[in-house]
């Protein structure tokens, strides 16, 4: 018995040991080479300010404001080296494998057209694109050089999305959707105090595309586009109000969108004048309703007779932990993307509904879609 036990213990030890080797000959994965298209949209500050997780490695920085690029470098300790005037000089400099966007958004179309044709992936701020000429031309570029083209907002990385997700989608936990009410947006991006490289054009209806509307209607479209799993509207209907044209001349600072569905509506508020800040989502279906209040917070009420109750979402795992995880993973082809909120489908729709809400407010009549 004694010999039989020590065996045991031999064997055990042994397999541990060669375990551990395994494991320690494995060999790390090298670090996704990101370039970064601009630096004038605020949210550039996500991967700048990122902590290394060895997951992605900022090559090169294609930013031609240098007073800019400095003041960005001190705030977050990166060289200057790494920035370059041009997009071309870097891609050219440092051969990213992928490229996040943060430029305006009419500059989008400018970002693909560099990268596509050199084989690098493209990642962008949201919305994809400011017109659907412009989105079209990317989708071409980046199906004929077969590269990912992303899109990325903040909501995409909320637990709590996914969770509602899962429960109305995945187990029907309320029946069929009927509507869905999206809120997103601030007291505005001068009251909050963006970065006046920034606010000249967001606030600029070529650049950005329009004001509100298009800022933070984007969440919302890109959002119910992914619960009703990838359909096209059958209608648009939007209103929009320059509520402060003091502040913002240009563009709309107030936008309510209402898309329609064969069973389903989804009204989208889209507006610069919250008293708060907000990203938040109600989902109501033929028994109940499910509400993410922000990133983890819920309320859930499944039926009529059963109380409403709070709920938090768990944070999702990697490498949905936030975009560039992502992106790191879609690049090695981890992960596939396809019908998901960073998609070019879902994305495509979502610039269709803009557009035709933009197109909606101006002449005051509901946008009807043609089948394709």
């Amino acid at each position: 018995m004694l010999f039989h036990h020590l065996t045991f213990i031999l064997v055990t030890l042994l397999f541990s040991l060669m375990t551990l080797s395994a494991k320690a000959q494995t060999p790390k994965k090298a670090p996704v080479k990101i370039g970064v298209a601009g630096l004038t949209h605020s949210h550039v500050h996500w991967i700048l300010g990122r902590e290394n997780k060895g997951d992605v490695e900022i090559v090169g920085i294609a930013e031609p404001n240098r007073e800019l690029a400095q003041r960005f470098a001190k705030q977050h300790g990166f060289s200057m080296n790494l920035v370059y005037n041009t997009l071309d000089e870097m891609l050219e400099k440092t051969k990213p494998q992928a490229v996040t966007a943060f430029n305006t958004i009419y500059g989008h179309l400018e970002v693909v057209q560099a990268c596509a044709p050199r084989g690098v992936h493209v990642m962008v701020e949201k919305p994809l694109a400011v017109s659907m000429e412009h989105a079209r031309q990317m989708e071409a570029l980046a199906k004929k050089h077969k590269i990912h083209l992303l899109t990325n907002y903040e909501t995409t990385w909320y637990g709590s999305n996914h969770k509602a997700y899962e429960m109305v989608i995945k187990d029907k936990a309320i029946g069929d959707i009927r509507k869905v009410v999206v809120h997103d947006g601030h007291q505005g991006p001068k009251e909050i105090g963006v970065d006046q490289e920034f606010f000249d054009w967001l606030t600029d209806p070529v650049q950005n595309g329009g004001g509100a509307l298009i800022d933070f209607g984007c969440y919302g479209a890109n959002l119910i586009t992914w619960l009703m799993q990838g359909q096209r509207p059958l209608s648009v209907t939007a209103v929009t109000q320059q509520i402060k044209p003091d502040i913002y001349p240009k563009v709309d600072d107030e936008a309510t969108i209402l898309v329609t569905y064969p069973k389903t509506q989804g009204v989208i508020q889209a507006s610069w004048n919250w008293p708060y800040s907000r990203k938040d989502m109600e989902i109501y279906g033929q028994t109940g309703s499910v509400h993410s209040l922000d990133r983890s917070n819920m309320r859930i009420r499944l039926t009529e007779k059963e109380p409403e109750t709070s709920s938090k979402a768990a944070d999702l795992p990697a490498p949905y932990t936030d975009p560039f995880a992502y992106l790191a993973a879609v690049v090695r082809g981890e992960v596939q993307s396809k019908d998901d909120l960073s998609s070019l489908q879902n994305n495509m729709i979502v610039v269709e509904i803009l557009e035709a809400a933009r197109k909606s407010a101006k002449e005051g009549k509901t946008i009807y879609f043609k089948a394709k």
